[in-house]
């Protein structure tokens, strides 16, 4: 079997429009959820996401290219341009023959949706344009990726809910584990910060009104946020051959299914998959230094994610870190673990451990070290992300320091 290495990262999400400034923000422990700026906000009850300031569509892309690039897929190819910019990659010949993309993503184009819901039902029109069907669909980014970078292997998207991009980056690095391609794009994105996305997650009535705060006893609920983050997965001699930099090496994984419910989390089944990933990683449970939590701030998560974590590490529980950085960019439902992956990194790579701002009380049922407001410097040797699903769907990450 073959190693699996990072060797290119790239993203676009509240806390920064790349890895530099995303790096930055949550070193600073900064905050990128604010007042949402979208059509008919004030007929919604939630106000705040974590949405990408700044940002013009008109200044990446073209007018040709925008009818074809809902807002999830300008965001993906930002990212991978990014990613692949890094990496130092070209894809021609062989390899582009054999290189493929895995993207995760879970709501598709739901800006493109919305608009021209409103389109057809608001405006009276009997007429959409003609590429409405391939700009909303789930696989659209991924194709884009392949087309633009020239990526001929296996391409694909994968939809599992708050797991899809966790999902994604597993299926991408068994691909070059197991030899099946010597490169990988892979990552996640989302945009559902649109008045029929955020009006469906209204009803569900796990949103906060004013902020998010993982594990903390007066936590109120997720806080959504949108982005992408992307990553070139590349066999290690392949790297070393040409002499890539490297940002830190894929272990392992694990999936598992609580098959329980569609809503609450099962404790057993995110245990299953944390205990699975680092057997696949080959890793003790003493090995692992840090952990970037789910942690959406909705009761339910928080403690069963707190319980998984002390089950399945046992007395070591208490000597981890772990935090959730989407008290900062806010939840990315299919792209979050792809952002998420990045404070995974930074604590490898750079040995700082991003916080969970906004934590204001102790919860005795969240009795774990979750690096409360202020970033935190360590040498850590495996990093775990975790990404539990509607559904029940969790899949588990394992990282180590490239060495």
């Amino acid at each position: 079997m073959k190693r699996v290495v990072i060797t290119g990262a790239g993203t676009i999400n509240a806390l920064g429009q790349n890895v530099p400034d995303t790096f930055e923000a949550m070193r600073e422990g900064r905050c990128g959820i604010g007042p949402l700026d979208i059509p008919d906000v004030d007929r919604l009850a939630i106000k705040i996401g974590g949405q990408v300031q700044g940002y013009d569509p008109e200044d990446r892309f073209n007018r040709q290219q925008l009818a074809l690039y809902d807002r999830f897929t300008q965001f993906t190819l930002i990212a991978a341009r990014e990613a692949i910019s890094q990496s130092g990659l070209e894809f021609s010949g062989a390899l582009a023959a054999r290189a493929g993309v895995v993207l995760g993503n879970s709501g598709g184009g739901m800006t493109t949706l919305d608009e021209n819901y409103r389109t057809v039902y608001e405006d009276g029109k009997n007429r959409v344009h003609p590429f409405v069907v391939p700009k909303l669909m789930n696989n659209a980014a991924a194709s884009h990726v392949s087309m633009e970078f020239n990526l001929k292997g296996p391409s694909f998207t994968v939809s599992t809910a708050c797991a899809s991009s966790n999902h994604a980056m597993a299926q991408a690095f068994q691909l070059v584990h197991g030899g099946a391609a010597p490169v990988m794009v892979t990552g996640g994105s989302e945009s559902m910060l649109c008045f029929g996305g955020v009006k469906a997650w209204e009803g569900l009535r796990v949103m906060s009104k004013d902020a998010c705060r993982p594990f903390s006893a007066n936590r109120n609920g997720m806080v959504q946020g949108e982005g992408a983050g992307i990553f070139v997965f590349e066999e290690y001699e392949h790297a070393k051959k040409r002499g890539a930099e490297i940002l830190a090496e894929v272990a392992g994984f694990a999936m598992s299914s609580d098959a329980a419910d569609i809503v609450m989390p099962s404790k057993n089944g995110a245990a299953r998959a944390i205990k699975g990933a680092m057997k696949d990683a080959r890793v003790n449970c003493s090995d692992v230094g840090y952990i970037n939590a789910h942690g959406t701030g909705t009761a339910a998560n928080d403690k069963t994610e707190s319980a998984a974590v002390a089950d399945a590490f046992g007395a070591h529980a208490d000597k981890l870190m772990m935090s959730s950085t989407k008290s900062m960019h806010g939840h990315l439902i299919g792209g979050t673990g792809a952002v998420e992956l990045l404070a995974c990194i930074m604590a490898l790579r750079d040995g700082v451990i991003a916080p969970t701002i906004n934590y204001e009380e102790p919860d005795p049922e969240c009795a774990l070290d979750v690096v409360p407001n202020v970033a935190r410097e360590a040498k850590v040797d495996v990093a775990l992300s975790n990404a539990f699903a509607f559904g029940g769907l969790n899949a588990v990450l394992a990282l180590k320091r490239f060495t």
